[in-house]
């Protein structure tokens, strides 16, 4: 048997951004996108985010990818949200998105960050926390 203890902060956004996510939606997003995770035996932790993007930690299993549990998280979680949420813009995702290892010591504060979006981004906007997130991680940003 293997063994496996790779955590993954993962942040992506709804497409070109828009807000789509309202507040009185968002809870149940969320417990969706973490309880089909933990249906398709993603070892997902924690979701969170705010009205453009979301946030998830999970671990790696030994036969998972990133991009695949990012594929089985967004197509799922969209599809289901446009057709259960009536009156409201259809969700689409990015198609671009972040991953960053996190190490153990680290996976309580990571958490704890993702279920604070709500009260992270009420000083800090999405662009702030993007370019954040490009120092921090060193992403080099390619222009189309």
């Amino acid at each position: 048997m293997s063994y496996v203890k790779i955590w993954v902060h993962a942040v992506w956004t709804v497409k070109n951004r828009e807000p789509v996510i309202s507040q009185e939606n968002r809870k149940a997003l969320f417990t969706h996108i973490h309880n089909n995770a933990l249906e398709k035996e993603i070892l997902m932790e924690t979701v969170g985010g705010y009205h453009n993007h979301v946030h998830c930690l999970f671990r790696l299993k030994n036969d998972q990818t990133i991009e695949k549990i990012m594929q089985l998280i967004k197509g799922e979680s969209s599809y289901l949200f446009n057709k259960h949420v009536d009156n409201h813009p259809k969700l689409a995702w990015q198609k671009e998105y972040f991953a960053v290892s996190v190490s153990e010591s680290q996976v309580n504060t990571v958490s704890n960050y993702i279920q604070n979006q709500e009260e992270h981004h009420r000083t800090k906007t999405w662009d702030e926390e993007y370019n954040e997130f490009i120092k921090t991680y060193g992403f080099k940003v390619f222009k189309d």
